[in-house]
């Protein structure tokens, strides 16, 4: 006989529980704390199985809209998440879960994670936060030491200052990135006589004031997304976010800059920013940042980098040299939940004038007050976590040698792969590594000798081809579960720029290993072969 469900009540002497008393260890969620804390790895891998539920499916466990009149057990609860929610959820700490930035976390950040959420300090304001304020300006010191390498002396001064900051902790790149521009704004559109500045006066009184017929921001078309955001949020207009044409590597042809900061200025449009990015999204790859400093400084205007994806780079003195340039930089953003190994969250900006943040200063009576220290009167975010802690423990548990040899791995295992490929004849190598990313595609030896003595239409015709069966393979294998690789579609110069599917892949999981990027392959091989249309259509036009 079924035991009947046992049920719980809301009630002052239950909620008074549930705020001071932890669940038995040998409780459901006792058990689970427990498994976690011994082998987090082992509990994600036993708990998130490999079902082709669609998502459609899956919004049917989370479809009533009401608010429940009776409370669960914590422990009922927690058996209700793990069959419904951590079942369904993605494994991105898997070694063969190669598609993304997500990665393995460190054994240490769990328990860390967790004392920073039961602290619950709030960043906004020293009396919410107290400790947590001087360390997250030490940990954007630190930061700023690594993109600047300032002597001591400037840090002393500067570091702990009320009036300055080196920078910004936020939840991500896009917010960096937004915070980064907004101060490259409102400096450049500053209060001036009777002008009060953009900050005050609006953007309309300020190019007036300033006599522009408006602003704009340059970037290579490998730009990130979130550029276009920030000129969204700052009133220039998405379409003042102009794309430069990069080269055959990805990387932002430097003439094209040139000219287009030429043409803006006859136009009287000024060119608020000029972005390089360290770290395409797509593909990996840096421009020229050394080039585009001098570029940004030939015409007065910000230079902001983008190492979201790349800036942990600097901690390998190796690779160091990938990112020349970088310190001519007003402002460079990194998320350190990509290649730190921090959970998501955890994005910063750096800004290479402390006085750069009082562009942006806000204070408010009742929180944030002239002369204090607290740190949101220089942040786009008011209240939010102290995800700085988790970073600060990072840099000291792994240390900089450390940091430095997981980014070395990333970057030679993706190199490792892109031999692979290039020494299996049905796989075409798309772009070659320069961080730890890449893209290739299936492509069979005759449909890539094709290919190569084929007019610009035929290679139209098979490239559509071949990305149909990249979208099939890339779908079978997420579905399959036991691997997963993501795609993008980018423009190759070998097709004459034409915009081609490709897989992605991001090889900063320090457990993924040489043999599982072999199975990986071999994985896409066969499910190759149970294309049932597009493989033999390709095969077909090989022949004849």
């Amino acid at each position: 006989m079924r035991a009947a469900k046992r049920t719980a009540q809301a009630t002052q002497e239950s909620l008074h529980r549930i705020f001071t008393i932890a669940e038995a260890p040998d409780s459901t969620l006792g058990r689970i704390e427990q498994e976690m804390s011994q082998n987090l790895a082992g509990f994600l891998g036993n708990h998130i199985v490999a079902t082709k539920n669609a998502l459609s499916d899956i919004e049917q466990d989370f479809i009533n809209a009401q608010i429940p009149e009776q409370p669960e057990f914590v422990s009922d609860h927690m058996q209700h998440l793990l069959d419904k929610l951590v079942a369904q959820s993605v494994h991105t700490s898997s070694a063969s879960f190669i598609g993304h930035m997500t990665s393995a976390l460190p054994s240490f950040i769990l328990p860390l994670s967790k004392l920073m959420i039961g602290l619950n300090q709030n960043l906004v304001k020293v009396e919410t936060s107290k400790a947590f304020t001087p360390l997250e300006r030490q940990v954007l010191g630190m930061m700023h030491n690594l993109v600047y390498q300032q002597q001591d002396e400037f840090y002393q001064a500067w570091m702990h200052s009320a009036q300055h900051s080196l920078g910004a902790f936020c939840s991500g790149g896009t917010v960096a990135n937004i915070t980064a521009l907004w101060v490259a704004r409102n400096k450049l559109l500053r209060p001036d006589g009777d002008f009060k500045g953009v900050a005050r006066s609006g953007l309309y009184a300020a190019l007036q004031h300033y006599g522009y017929k408006g602003l704009a921001i340059l970037v290579s078309e490998r730009g990130h997304y979130s550029l276009k955001k920030s000129a969204d949020i700052l009133g220039i207009g998405q379409d003042s976010v102009i794309a430069i044409a990069t080269d055959e590597n990805n990387k932002i042809d430097c003439q094209q800059l040139k000219a287009k900061c030429e043409q803006l200025a006859k136009e009287n449009i000024k060119v608020l920013a000029i972005v390089g990015v360290a770290g395409t999204t797509e593909t990996g790859n840096i421009d020229p940042l050394d080039k585009m400093a001098a570029i940004a400084e030939q015409y007065q205007c910000h230079f902001h980098v983008d190492a979201a994806w790349g800036g942990a780079t600097l901690l390998s003195n190796k690779y160091r040299s990938l990112l020349k340039g970088i310190e001519g930089a007003d402002s460079v953003t990194i998320d350190a939940h990509k290649q730190m190994y921090v959970p998501m969250g955890a994005g910063l900006v750096i800004f290479k004038d402390p006085e750069s943040v009082a562009a942006i200063e806000h204070h408010a009576e009742y929180i944030l007050r002239k002369g204090s220290k607290d740190l949101g009167s220089h942040t786009l975010e008011g209240s939010r976590p102290g995800m700085a802690m988790l970073v600060y423990s990072s840099l000291h548990i792994i240390s900089r040698p450390g940091y430095e040899m997981l980014i070395n791995q990333g970057i030679e295992k993706a190199q490792y792969f892109a031999d692979l490929i290039n020494q299996h004849e049905d796989f075409e190598l798309i772009t070659k590594p320069e961080l730890c990313l890449l893209t290739y595609r299936y492509a069979p030896k005759a449909v890539q000798e094709l290919l190569a003595r084929s007019d610009e239409k035929t290679q139209a015709e098979l490239n559509l081809t071949l990305g149909k069966l990249t979208k099939f393979i890339q779908k079978r294998q997420r579905e399959d579960g036991r691997s997963f690789v993501s795609r993008t579609r980018i423009e190759v110069a070998r097709y004459g720029g034409e915009k081609i599917i490709v897989f992605r892949v991001v090889l900063a999981n320090p457990l993924t290993s040489q043999a599982i990027l072999q199975d990986i392959l071999h994985e896409q091989t066969q499910l190759a072969q149970e294309s049932e249309n597009f493989l033999p259509q390709l095969l077909e036009a090989a022949k004849a």
